[in-house]
């Protein structure tokens, strides 16, 4: 699909809807520029969500993982 894109003065580059939708792309999704020997390529970025442990949360862990050991110590005897 081809299609001709407009930058405004600040730098914003629209992408038609129809282009957004061709591609599964949805408001504030990144995508990475890139400049190739064709010229500019656009391409989703892969994004993964992290999570940051509280030290609650890292003792539930260490409680869930004794209850594992313990229940597999009692099978093996």
């Amino acid at each position: 699909m081809k299609t001709t894109l407009t930058i405004t003065g600040r730098g914003v580059i629209t992408l038609p809807a129809k282009l957004r939708r061709a591609l599964g792309l949805s408001a504030d999704d990144l995508l990475i520029a890139e400049t190739t020997s064709e010229g500019l390529l656009l391409r989703p970025a892969v994004t993964l969500p992290i999570e940051l442990y509280s030290d609650d949360r890292l003792r539930e862990f260490d409680e869930a993982e004794a209850e594992l050991a313990a229940v597999l110590n009692e099978k093996s005897h």
